[in-house]
């Protein structure tokens, strides 16, 4: 009986011993906390994430995004705005790059200032022809571009023609009996190309000439050349045109809104990058009469003087024309402005990440300043980069209306850049880009659609393009055209 009865009392004391350990562990044990909540920012309610550059993708976490090197942004309860605006986290734009300046008064500057590209001056074009049927026996200028100096031989013709009307006039002239038909044999000589001193050479000598040496009229260079050694030409072939490089046009694409203030004789200073020191002056010599569809410029002649013959066919320069100063107005950065082809507008900061779209009416622009003369107030902050990242918003949150067009069925707005392309697949080009100004972007690397036969044959991986492209409602960017970086854009307007 005793070893049971110890047993017993054994189990009854551990039994004591676990219930005192089990209420000291219940009591010392720290409550259990309610499950965490969604992630917040303080107060602020997170919605859900999203990447501003293709803002139609929504995320449910944090994290990087699939189309950009960049992380995810959220997106809170609090941002929606009821008066056609937008709201953005102040952080998102500042890491985003969006500039504001503010609208100012100012002093209208006069001075329009344009691009254009040199070619020959038209009016100082010659061309030595072969006033009669004959053979080239010897080419002394052999390539087109090379100089010639005025007085230089440039090609040697053997004119068999010559000969028997030499024969006639002699034998008239030496009869004596017939002056007038002696006078008309020498007009033929004439009519067939011989000057007065080959004629006179003719008359001394008595003996007749049936060659012929062709001289350059002016100091220039060979723009065409028309003849080779040993060809046949007929009378009134062209051999060659001659441009004199003593003076020069430019053709200069000046905005529509700047050409009333142009007029022909208006002085112009012109540089070119290859001079930089160097400044060439002349005068608009005519304004076309025409604008340009597409970019909304007229083209303005410029005539240049071309000391040494420095500009060259092809250059590109940049130009000054002189101008007055105008009166006072309010001007903003021209970069600000955003032009769609129905309407002008500028993107208006109201402070603490608040964005709302504005119409303005605009006046003259110089020197990287626009004039406003309706639509803004002096001290009213316009964004200056960045305004494609507000109007992905807008469109994120079907607020307003998109900067693209002016309601529904509005066409979108083209946009142009250069860059390299990073991927190519079937559908979609990864491009790695220069900054847009008309888009408000700056430089990166992000994605782009491109509908069945816009992309060329034979564009790969690597390639430097430009290429034009449009935000399409659902904020997918749409590339309606595409070329090599070094030729004219293709044009497929079908897909645009």
């Amino acid at each position: 009986m005793k070893p049971a009865y110890l047993v017993l009392a054994g189990l009854v004391v551990v039994g004591v011993v676990a219930g005192i350990g089990g209420y000291w562990y219940g009591v010392s044990r720290p409550a259990p906390q309610a499950a965490s909540p969604a992630p917040e920012s303080g107060d602020r309610k997170i919605l859900y994430w999203y990447d501003p550059m293709v803002p139609q993708q929504r995320f449910d976490k944090p994290g990087k995004s699939p189309f950009m090197d960049m992380d995810l942004v959220p997106k809170y309860a609090d941002e929606e705005s009821g008066s056609g605006g937008v709201s953005i986290d102040p952080r998102v734009a500042q890491n985003l790059g969006v500039r504001t300046a503010d609208a100012a008064i100012g002093l209208v500057q006069r001075r329009v200032e344009a691009v254009g590209s040199v070619v020959w001056n038209e009016r100082a074009t010659f061309v030595v022809q072969a006033r009669s049927g004959g053979f080239v026996e010897k080419l002394y200028a052999r390539a087109p571009l090379d100089p010639v100096a005025k007085g230089q031989p440039l090609v040697e013709l053997l004119a068999p023609d010559w000969a028997a009307a030499q024969e006639e006039y002699l034998l008239l002239r030496g009869s004596g009996k017939e002056a007038g038909l002696a006078e008309a044999a020498r007009n033929r000589l004439q009519l067939l190309g011989m000057s007065e001193e080959q004629i006179g050479l003719l008359e001394k000598t008595g003996r007749p000439q049936t060659r012929i040496t062709l001289y350059a009229p002016i100091n220039g260079v060979i723009a065409e050349l028309g003849v080779r050694e040993g060809m046949t030409v007929a009378s009134g072939a062209m051999l060659f045109r001659l441009v004199d490089l003593s003076t020069v046009w430019v053709n200069a694409e000046v905005p529509e809104a700047q050409g009333a203030w142009l007029r022909p004789g208006t002085a112009v200073e012109a540089r070119v990058p290859s001079f930089p020191d160097q400044v060439f002056r002349g005068r608009v010599s005519a304004i076309l009469p025409e604008v340009n569809a597409a970019t909304r410029t007229l083209r303005a002649r410029v005539e240049l003087a071309n000391p040494g013959g420095r500009l060259k066919p092809g250059m590109y320069a940049t130009l000054g024309f002189a101008g007055g100063r105008g009166g006072k107005a309010l001007l903003v950065p021209s970069e600000a402005v955003i032009r769609t082809g129905e309407r002008s507008l500028v993107i208006v900061a109201e402070g603490e990440g608040r964005f709302r779209q504005q119409d303005v009416e605009l006046g003259f622009e110089s020197g990287g300043k626009t004039e406003i003369r309706k639509g803004l107030a002096e001290g009213d902050k316009v964004v200056v980069s960045g305004q494609f990242l507000i109007d992905s918003e807008a469109s994120l949150r079907a607020t307003g209306t998109r900067m693209e067009g002016g309601g529904p069925g509005a066409g979108a707005q083209t946009h142009r850049g250069v860059g390299e392309i990073v991927a190519l697949s079937a559908g979609e080009l990864l491009i790695r880009h220069g900054d847009i100004p008309s888009a408000g972007m700056g430089a990166m690397t992000m994605p782009f659609s491109a509908p069945p036969g816009v992309v060329p044959p034979g564009l790969k991986k690597g390639d430097r393009v430009q290429f034009e492209f449009s935000a399409q409602p659902d904020g997918q960017l749409k590339i309606t055209r595409i070329g090599p970086a070094d030729a004219s854009l293709p044009d497929h307007g079908a897909h645009k």
